[in-house]
């Protein structure tokens, strides 16, 4: 049983990217943050805004990448390293095309399925073993439309399901942080 000492949440920095769907995963962990009343900091060392917080028992990282999505191994990297945090005690949270508006699944290694930020985790941390929270935000159907439909807000009614699921992680964070990742998949894949 790992339990996870790092929680990476991928999007893009500024106003302007803030409530795109490519930004699911800065959503999640600020909202999480603010369930624990804990705040971000700027660390440039570590390229991104981190947090550092006794959650459940356990010394918990949060970390948002600030180098835009496409080079996010730089932050992820360079905090694991200094941390000296394996793989497998990092969950990242990203946007998920693969699944529809108010899906959320777990799941451990994997390619990065074309998900730039994913892809460039995995080069920077020598391995694909670490945990995925993955938030559906669907797929606009043309491999071509990508680019756009990830950086533009989801409609209003994809909005509130991608609340929903995301909502539905959350119920089961304290679970992933100690370790208990069967049950909080088991719980969130039947919601």
């Amino acid at each position: 049983m790992v339990a996870i000492r790092l929680i990476v949440g991928l999007g893009n920095p500024g106003r302007e990217y803030e409530t795109t769907r490519h930004n699911a995963g800065f959503r999640w962990v600020d909202e999480f943050a603010r369930a624990q009343n804990i705040n971000f900091k700027n660390e440039s060392k570590f390229h991104g805004l981190v947090v550092r917080g006794q959650l459940h028992g356990r010394e918990v990282l949060l970390l948002k990448p600030q180098t835009f999505m496409n080079v996010s191994g730089r932050a992820v990297g360079a905090l694991a390293q200094f941390y000296k945090i394996a793989p497998a005690e990092i969950l990242v949270v990203h946007d998920e095309l693969d699944l529809p508006p108010g899906v959320a699944r777990l799941k451990v290694g994997g390619g990065h399925g074309g998900h730039n930020g994913l892809k460039d985790i995995i080069a920077h941390l020598g391995s694909k073993d670490f945990w995925r929270l993955r938030l559906g935000i669907g797929h606009p159907g043309q491999g071509a439309d990508v680019a756009g439909f990830v950086l533009n807000d989801p409609r209003p009614e994809e909005r509130e399901l991608i609340g929903e699921a995301m909502r539905h992680a959350l119920d089961v964070a304290h679970l992933i942080i100690e370790g208990k990742i069967e049950a909080a998949m088991l719980k969130l894949h039947s919601a």
